[in-house]
């Protein structure tokens, strides 16, 4: 793993988040782009060489949606990013960590997406990203 990529946090309304975390963060976010397949709407602040990617659903059957029903706003996931997102897998696999989806999928910011599942990572969903060619 090369670095951490972006922190994950599930937020109720994007706009309002946005505008929190201008402030917070002393500059606007970057970009927002929508991930069809996971139903929900993105938006990236740089800080640094990492990330804060705020989720907001856009679906209410979305995985963002029922984290917030379960445990409000905050903090989601942590993003890596690798070199090789198959090899990863294959050796977090070996390591006995338990992978949510096998085959990578297109997640936002062009990287391609593999989940940890949480019960294996003491009770953090990790996210590994790598960049798509």
């Amino acid at each position: 793993m090369k670095k951490i990529e972006h922190i994950g946090i599930a937020v109720a309304d994007l706009e309002e988040s946005n505008a929190l975390f201008a402030k917070l963060l002393g500059k606007v976010h970057f970009k927002t782009e929508t991930v069809e397949g996971e139903a929900v709407e993105t938006s990236f602040f740089q800080v640094g060489e990492t990330k804060v990617e705020l989720l907001q659903a856009t679906k209410p059957e979305s995985a963002i949606a029922k984290y917030l029903e379960k445990k409000k706003p905050g903090v989601h996931h942590i993003a890596f990013d690798v070199e090789d997102i198959h090899s990863e897998v294959t050796r977090l696999k070996g390591e006995g960590f338990e992978i949510l989806n096998e085959t990578p999928k297109e997640g936002a910011d062009n990287k391609l997406v593999v989940f940890l599942h949480p019960r294996s990572t003491n009770g953090v969903l990790v996210e590994l990203c790598q960049e798509r060619k």
